[in-house]
């Protein structure tokens, strides 16, 4: 992998650049739309790439051992051929999943994570060398380390430990994977995780050691939680300032577009979250005048198409009140036609936000529609 910067926004921290995988060529800053179980929900291959316009999609590392498992995985060639999709892949770890399966006797200690799968309730492993191993065999562009991600609230002595555990399986995760070579063949690369929860020092000290660490990338992880947005963007700024200038930054399940353009603002290059597809089946519609209820009575009779200025076909051929009446209605079709809209918006904003970055007027823009996204239509 190779990451290049291209522009440095004069009035911020803004940055664009561009990272080179063995699938394809990313433009950042980036939206990665969240694909699960090998598919984003609701939105064909053909879409992700024509309509939207996706450049790299998530893989989630959790989900996709406990099935399809991994030999059916192997069998096709790895992920990129099973679902279709010839365009970069990032796997989160599932650090995330392990974290959100606290009360259901999880256990995680010094070795790794023991953990009970939603489907049938049998017992599983995680360690850092197997989460590479799977990774391995799943076989995303990007691959993460496996990490802890810490609750909110969390208290200062078990925020440390939890990221001196981190820090411990990054090691042992990248003596796994320097010690193994990719399944398919194409190159994978190993982002490790900052940690630490909402405490600064702990921040500071996390950064410092990923950045010693001298991989090809880095992520920021366990923020976004729950804690208030003042707060994780100020964290994100502390770390930011931290990990190296030349490699991609990536804030992890960040987040709202508002939350999106802020941390481009403080060097921020890669994000994800399910928000936009999650939004968009229960009628949270975003568009560039603002975020929309489809399900309010106003737009029953409204035939105006759903954004005008994004163009694209779904944004310009169904209506305001076409959409609502599926989600109303309980269609199918409405959840397909509200994920594409919104995914296509997410990657309007970070794709203006680069265009802005390289002509020198971003943060101006950036204020004008930080406003706008805070409007319900």
């Amino acid at each position: 992998m190779k990451f290049s910067l291209q522009a440095q926004d004069g009035a911020s921290k803004a940055r664009a650049g561009l990272l080179e995988t063995d699938h394809g060529t990313i433009q950042t800053p980036i939206f990665m739309p969240v694909g699960t179980a090998g598919t984003v929900k609701a939105v064909h291959q053909r879409e992700l790439k024509e309509d939207i316009k996706a450049q790299i999609i998530l893989g989630n590392t959790y989900h996709l051992y406990l099935r399809p498992e991994l030999p059916v995985l192997q069998k096709a060639g790895g992920l990129h051929k099973f679902n279709g999709w010839d365009k970069p892949i990032l796997t989160d770890s599932g650090g995330y999943q392990v974290y959100s399966l606290a009360g259901t006797g999880r256990k995680i200690n010094e070795e790794g994570v023991v953990f009970k799968s939603h489907i049938d309730g049998s017992i599983h492993t995680f360690t850092p060398e197997g989460v590479m191993d799977i990774q391995r065999a799943i076989g995303a562009d990007i691959i993460m380390a496996f990490d802890e991600c810490t609750p909110y609230p969390c208290d200062y002595g078990y925020a440390r430990k939890s990221m001196e555990m981190t820090h411990r399986w990054l090691q042992r995760c990248c003596q796994r994977f320097d010690s193994t070579a990719p399944h398919y063949d194409y190159q994978q690369t190993l982002f490790p995780i900052v940690q630490g929860s909402v405490y600064k020092d702990l921040r500071e000290q996390s950064a410092k050691f990923i950045a010693d660490q001298g991989r090809e990338g880095n992520a920021i992880g366990g923020l976004s939680v729950g804690e208030p947005a003042e707060i994780m963007y100020e964290l994100t700024e502390v770390v930011c300032d931290i990990l190296p200038q030349d490699k991609p930054r990536y804030l992890m399940g960040v987040g709202t577009p508002a939350n999106i353009l802020e941390c481009i603002a403080l060097g921020v290059d890669m994000f994800d979250c399910v928000m936009p597809t999650r939004n968009a089946r229960n009628g949270m519609i975003f568009t560039t005048e603002g975020i929309i209820n489809i399900k309010n009575e106003k737009w029953k009779d409204d035939l105006s198409e759903l954004d005008i200025n994004l163009g694209g076909y779904v944004s310009t051929t169904y209506s305001k009140a076409y959409l609502r009446h599926l989600i109303k209605s309980g269609e199918m079709l409405g959840a397909q036609i509200a994920s594409v809209q919104n995914l296509t918006f997410y990657l309007w904003l970070v794709n203006t936000a680069r265009e802005k970055i390289l002509d020198g007027s971003f943060l101006p823009w950036k204020e004008q529609m930080v406003i706008k996204l805070m409007q319900r239509l």
